[in-house]
Parts: C-alpha cells; sequence; structure tokens
C-alpha cells in the first residue's frame, strides 16, 4: 500500500508542475499581448503629436 501512496503522492507532484507551467505560459503570453497593446497605442500617440505639431 506504501508504493500506492508513493506513486500518488509523485503523480500529484508532477500535475502540480505542470499545472505551475501552464501558468507561467499563460502569464507570458497575457504580459506580451500587453506589451504590444501599449506599443500600438503609445506608437498612435505619438503619430498625433507628431501630426499634429506640423500642422
Amino acid at each position: 500500500m506504501t508504493d500506492s501512496s508513493e506513486a500518488n503522492k509523485e503523480r500529484n507532484r508532477q500535475i502540480a508542475r505542470n499545472e505551475e507551467a501552464k501558468q507561467i505560459t499563460g502569464s507570458i503570453r497575457v504580459s506580451t499581448w500587453a506589451i504590444a497593446v501599449a506599443v500600438v497605442i503609445g506608437a498612435m500617440i505619438f503619430a498625433l503629436i507628431w501630426i499634429a505639431s506640423r500642422s
């Protein structure tokens, strides 16, 4: 019975490691989108200011 218990504990540890990896990947994906959106908005604001200053 101890072997079964140890196998379950190891299986649970592996599941926890997999979930952690998924969370990290998801966080990186969200961060990448946030940075991309910020760059696009910044470029649009810069373009508007540049166009306004040339007029």
